[in-house]
This record gives C-alpha cells, sequence and structure tokens, in this order.
C-alpha cells in the first residue's frame, strides 16, 4: 500500500509532504471555507509575537515578474489572542498544527516557546529569517554561534518538536542549519523570502510602503532548490523546504534534493485549490512510478 506520510520527530509525523506556509496561511479561517485543512500533511500558522504587531505601512504586497513582494512586516494578533480565539479551531481540524513564532531578543524567542509549549500546538517553528522588519528575526539567523546559542535556550523553554526557519541571505546556509541542529533543532525550514523592491516610474516613489520588501513565488524556487540541496549534504535532522512551490512537480523536486516536507506560500493566493490538486498529483506521481514511500524520493537527487 502507497505511504505518503513524513516522520519528521517521533511525536510529529504528516500525513504527506504537504504544509501550508507560514505567512500566507494566516490562521486557517479563509482557507477553510474553500476546502477541508484536514487533507494537508500540517498547517503552519502566521507569525506570532509576545504582544499584537501592526506591520509596516500600507502598501504591503505587489505583483512582481514570476513572483509577489510583500512587506507585511509579520503583522499579527500576539499569542495569547491566537491561543484564545483561533487554535480550538485550527484543532478542530486532523492534522499537525505548528506555529511560527518570532521576537526582537533572545528572551522573547524563550518566553514564546514556553508559551507555545501547550496542548493543541503539535510543534512550533522558530522564525530567524524575516527580512522586511526593522530588527529582531534575521539579525539572529546570520551568525552560527549566536544562532546555535539562541536555538539551544529555546530548546530548554519547550518540549514541542522545534523547527528552525533559516535566512537564504548568508554564504553559507549549510553551516546555519548545521549550528541550528547543534543547538538542538529537530528540523530546520529552508528558506524565506529574498529583499527585493518595486518602484513606480510614475510617481518616482516605492511601490510599497516599506520601500522594500520579500520576493516569494515562482522566481526564488531555483535558489530554494539550492539552498536544500546544500543543507542536506550537512545535516541529518529534516528539511522543510519553502520558496517557490506551487505544484506536485515542484514538491517531487524539493523532495529529491532533501526536503522531508514542502511549505506551499505565495501560490495559494492565486488559487486557494492548489493543495488539492498538489497533494493528488504527488500521488499520482508515486503511483505511476510504483514508490511505495515517499522515502524513495528524499534525497535521490543522481549527481554526478
Amino acid at each position: 500500500m502507497m505511504d505518503t506520510s513524513v516522520r519528521i520527530t517521533s511525536t510529529l509525523t504528516l500525513k504527506n509532504p504537504v504544509l501550508s506556509a507560514s505567512g500566507t496561511f494566516a490562521y486557517g479561517e479563509e482557507f477553510s471555507k474553500l476546502f477541508d485543512l484536514s487533507i494537508l500533511g500540517g498547517i503552519l500558522t502566521k507569525g506570532l509575537s509576545l504582544k499584537p504587531k501592526e506591520g509596516n505601512p500600507t502598501p504591503r504586497v505587489c505583483e512582481a515578474p514570476c513572483g509577489l513582494i510583500n512587506a507585511i512586516g509579520l503583522e499579527n494578533i500576539g499569542v495569547n489572542a491566537f491561543i484564545s480565539d483561533k487554535l480550538p479551531f485550527l484543532c478542530t481540524f486532523d492534522t499537525p498544527i505548528i506555529v511560527n513564532f518570532f521576537g526582537t531578543r533572545e528572551e522573547e524567542y524563550e518566553l514564546m516557546a514556553g508559551r507555545l509549549n501547550i496542548e493543541g500546538v503539535s510543534a512550533v517553528e522558530m522564525n530567524v529569517s524575516c527580512p522586511n522588519v526593522s530588527k529582531g528575526g534575521l539579525e539572529f539567523g546570520k551568525d552560527p554561534g549566536i544562532l546555535r546559542n539562541l536555538v539551544a535556550q529555546v530548546r530548554k523553554a519547550t518540549e514541542k518538536p522545534l523547527i528552525v526557519k533559516l535566512t537564504p541571505l548568508v554564504s553559507d546556509i549549510g553551516e546555519m542549519a548545521l549550528a541550528a541542529q547543534d543547538g538542538g533543532a529537530d528540523a530546520v525550514t529552508c528558506s524565506n523570502t529574498i529583499p527585493a523592491m518595486a518602484i513606480d516610474e510614475k510617481t518616482w516613489r516605492p511601490v510599497l510602503g516599506n520601500a522594500t520588501g520579500g520576493l516569494s513565488g515562482p522566481a526564488i524556487k531555483p535558489i530554494a532548490l539550492r539552498n536544500v540541496w546544500e543543507v542536506a549534504k550537512r545535516v541529518r535532522i529534516p528539511i522543510i523546504a519553502s520558496g517557490g512551490a506551487g505544484s506536485w512537480q515542484d514538491v517531487i523536486q524539493f523532495l529529491l534534493a532533501g526536503a522531508s516536507a514542502v511549505e506551499i506560500g505565495s501560490a495559494s493566493l492565486r488559487d486557494p485549490l492548489c493543495f488539492r490538486s498538489i497533494i493528488e498529483g504527488i500521488e499520482s506521481y508515486m503511483y505511476d512510478h510504483n514508490l511505495m514511500s515517499v522515502y524513495e524520493l528524499i534525497g535521490k537527487l543522481k549527481t554526478p
């Protein structure tokens, strides 16, 4: 019998390797009106902070060739409101709930991890990679020593599977993944958006209120593929791919590069029903190639 499940840790198993991406799925409510969220391998929530955050000035989103530039600025309702108002709803679905979180200081990361160490949260994804906020996040993800120590401190604060979301803005992403692993991470997400900009020639002004933002979508998929492949050569913990995936073919490619699961982000804004077609496409591909397990694909890229 064909098995599409993927085991991330002893307490976190995904029924398939398709996840929603943090930032584009909000808290799942809008998507739940279109399809049953239980079909997903897991739900990744919008990034949370200790207190509610307003985010960047508008406009916050604009289209780009083969992609999307966003400067949302990690707007969110805060961890307490999420736990009381959003988590109960998410727990009605038969799929793991992975909560993305961030901080501006080490203490905030630790407090967030501890606050989310509760029933209903299946795992946490620690964001050290956001390119469009003025402080926090990215600064922790660019130095291996700082990242290793931060992960070690957060590891002490939670019993949940700990996933570290890496930044692509480093010369050696494999080194950063190794630092996260050494600090106690159970998995890494690889990776986030690429800094970008759009200018309106009519007004001579930036299109985005924040001037710059993060590029996502098909344009960054080749970069994300290479990052996953580089990280897979360095660490023994599972890799969750993020960046440009929008079809079942993309997911297969990320699995071959070494990912165990793949987050679908901006593609779901163009087609909210893409999750179903992606999952069905993976199943058809496995059937056509006589593959009984997803593990027959993970890391099986044939290289010289």
